[in-house]
C-alpha cells in the first residue's frame, strides 16, 4: 500500500511539474477567423432534442423514417488553437478541432388531423467524447499542444511534452464521417480507432473493438457478402493494413499488410464485387488486388500526378478492366490559409484553379496493365466534391453520382472565395458536347444538372435517401438531405431534394434551431 501510494504521489508530482513548464513556456492563442469563414466558429450542445417547428413545403408520405447524421469539427474552447513559445509557433488546421455530430430525426405520428403533418421532426448536436476530449474537458482548458503545422523546434516540442503528459502525441478529434454496420453507429477518423455512438442520444459509448487500430474514414460495406473492408494505417509497421469485418460485426475475418515502406495517407479508396483498390500517395499510382488478397497479389498502375480524397465509386467493368470514378485535383487543400508559412501559396492555388475538383475516371486494365484517364464533365467553373451515390450500388456499376459544388467563377477578388454553392447530379450514361460561341465543338462529357442555392449559401455533408421501394432499376429514386447555411442571415436550414426532379426547388426546407456550423461527412439511416 505504502508503495502503490508513493508511486501516486511521485506520478502527480511529475505530472504537475510538466504542466507548469508548459504554462509558463506556452501561450494558447485562438487562430482568427475572416468574416467570411464565421461559419465554421464552433457552437454550443443543445443538451437534448428539439422538435422542429418551422418546415417550408412538404417531406414525402414515402420518405422513410430514420436519422441524418453528419460530423464535423468543433473545437472545445472557443477556436483552433495556436502557441506561441521559446520554440516558435506551432498551429492546428482548418480540419482539426474535437467532433460534434448534428442530426435530424424524421418520424412518422401516429395520428394526422387535417392541421398537423404526417411528420414529427427533431434537431440534436452532440459532441463526440473520445478519452482526450474527456481529459481537456475535466481540466476545463486547452492542453494538448498543437502539432500539425508551424516551426519544426516547437512541433517537435509538442510531440514530446504531449507525450510525457497525456501518453499520446496529439488529441483524437473523431470529426470526419459516421458509418454504420451490423446495426451500430460509428464516429470516425483517421487518427485514432473509431467512437460508437448511441444513434438515438448521440452518446459516446466508446473504442470500436473487432480491430485495434486507426482505419480510413470511409470503409465500404461489400456488395455481395455485406462486410465491411477499410485500410487501417499506423505512423509505424505495419503502416498499412486491408482489414475484412464481418457482416454482424463480430469478427475480424482477413487482415494482411501491404508491406509498404512508409505511411501512406488514405482516406478513401474502393471496392468491387472481387476487387477493392487504394491510392499510393505520392508515387501516383493505383493498387488494385483480390478483396482477401495479400502484398503479392497488388497489381499497381502508374497514373498522372494527383490529389484525389473522395471516390464516387468503383466496379469491374467486363472481364478485364476496374473502372474508378472519383473527383480529382491537382494539388491539396490542406494545409490551407490557416498556415502563415503559406498563405500566399495558398492564394496563388485558388487564383490559378489547381485546387478546384473535377469528375475524373480511370480505367485500369487487369490484363495489359493499361490505364486510361479523362476529366468527366466539360464544365470547369465549378468544383465538384464530397461526391456520394445510391449506396445499393457500391462496387457495382451505377448510372447516377451527387457532389457538393462551387462556382469558381464567381469568386471574391479580396479572398478567392466562392459567391455560390450547391449540388450536381452527375449522368454517366448521358453525353453532352460544350460549343464555343462559334458554334465549334469542343469537348465532351457526361451531362450534369445543377441545384443551386442564392448568394452566399452553402451546404456540407449532403446525403442520399433511396427509396428502397424502387429498387436497383430506379437508382436515383431517392432524396438528397443535406445541412444548408446561408452566410448573409447566418442561419441554417436542412433541405431535401427530390433526386428526380434535380433541379427543381426542395420539397422541404426544414429551419433549425441552432445554426450548424460547416463539417465534412453525413448519411442518413433507416429507422423506426
Amino acid at each position: 500500500m505504502i508503495r502503490i501510494e508513493l508511486s501516486k504521489s511521485i506520478k502527480n508530482t511529475y505530472g504537475n511539474v510538466l504542466d507548469a513548464f508548459v504554462d509558463s513556456v506556452f501561450e494558447f492563442v485562438d487562430l482568427p477567423l475572416l468574416p467570411s469563414q464565421k461559419n465554421f466558429a464552433p457552437v454550443e450542445e443543445l443538451g437534448g432534442p428539439v422538435v422542429i417547428s418551422s418546415i417550408e413545403g412538404n417531406i414525402p408520405d414515402n420518405f422513410p423514417e430514420g436519422v441524418y447524421v453528419r460530423n464535423g469539427s468543433n473545437p472545445l474552447f472557443g477556436g483552433l488553437n495556436s502557441t506561441k513559445s521559446v520554440f516558435g509557433k506551432s498551429f492546428q488546421i482548418w480540419v482539426e478541432g474535437e467532433g460534434m455530430l448534428h442530426a435530424l430525426y424524421f418520424g412518422k405520428n401516429s395520428y394526422n388531423n387535417n392541421n398537423d403533418s404526417n411528420w414529427t421532426v427533431c434537431y440534436n448536436n452532440r459532441y463526440v467524447e473520445t478519452e482526450t476530449f474527456k481529459l481537456e474537458k475535466q481540466r476545463n482548458k486547452p492542453s494538448f499542444l498543437p502539432t500539425v503545422g508551424g516551426d519544426s523546434s516547437a512541433i517537435v516540442s509538442a510531440y514530446l511534452l504531449n507525450l510525457m503528459r497525456f501518453g499520446k502525441v496529439n488529441k483524437y478529434s473523431s470529426n470526419t464521417n459516421v458509418f454504420e454496420h451490423a446495426g451500430k453507429l460509428y464516429s470516425i477518423t483517421e487518427d485514432h480507432m473509431p467512437q460508437e455512438i448511441n444513434i438515438s442520444t448521440l452518446e459516446t459509448l466508446g473504442n470500436w473493438t473487432p480491430w485495434n487500430r486507426p482505419f480510413t474514414s470511409h470503409p465500404k460495406r461489400a456488395p455481395d457478402t455485406g462486410e465491411l473492408v477499410m485500410i487501417g494505417m499506423n505512423p509505424m509497421k505495419p503502416f498499412a493494413e486491408i482489414g475484412v469485418i464481418s457482416a454482424d460485426g463480430k469478427k475480424l475475418v482477413h487482415r494482411a499488410d501491404f508491406k509498404l515502406d512508409r505511411c501512406t495517407y488514405c482516406h478513401d479508396f474502393g471496392i468491387t464485387q472481387r476487387l477493392f483498390k487504394f491510392s499510393k500517395e505520392s508515387y501516383a499510382r493505383i493498387g488494385v488486388m483480390p478483396r482477401y488478397g495479400d502484398p503479392d497479389s497488388i497489381q499497381w498502375f502508374q497514373v498522372q500526378l494527383n490529389c484525389t480524397i473522395h471516390l464516387f465509386n468503383c466496379f469491374e467493368d467486363g472481364d478485364d478492366e476496374v473502372v474508378v470514378w472519383g473527383c480529382r485535383a491537382l494539388d491539396s487543400v490542406i494545409p490551407g490559409p490557416y498556415d502563415p508559412n503559406s498563405k500566399a501559396n495558398f492564394d496563388a492555388k485558388i487564383g490559378n484553379g489547381v485546387l478546384y475538383d473535377r469528375p475524373y475516371e480511370w480505367r485500369l486494365n487487369m490484363r495489359t496493365g493499361e490505364v486510361r484517364e479523362r476529366n468527366l464533365t466539360v464544365d470547369t467553373e465549378m468544383s465538384m466534391d464530397f461526391p456520394m451515390i445510391n449506396g445499393n450500388l457500391t462496387g457495382l456499376k451505377n448510372k447516377f453520382g451527387y457532389t457538393q459544388v462551387l462556382d469558381v467563377m464567381a469568386t471574391s477578388t479580396a479572398n478567392h472565395l466562392p459567391k455560390y454553392g450547391g449540388l450536381a447530379k452527375l449522368h454517366f450514361e448521358e453525353l453532352e458536347t460544350r460549343i464555343s460561341s462559334e458554334g465549334k465543338k469542343l469537348e465532351e462529357g457526361i451531362k450534369v444538372e445543377y441545384h443551386m442555392f442564392e448568394k452566399n449559401t452553402f451546404c456540407t455533408g449532403a446525403a442520399f435517401v433511396p427509396n428502397n421501394k424502387g429498387g436497383l432499376l430506379h437508382e436515383d429514386d431517392g432524396w438528397i438531405v443535406t445541412f444548408v447555411h446561408n452566410e448573409d442571415t447566418n442561419t441554417s436550414q436542412a433541405f431535401v431534394i427530390d433526386a428526380k426532379k434535380f433541379s427543381d426547388k426542395p420539397v422541404a426546407k426544414i429551419s433549425l434551431p441552432c445554426r450548424v456550423p460547416y463539417g465534412f461527412h453525413g448519411t442518413f439511416i433507416p429507422m423506426s
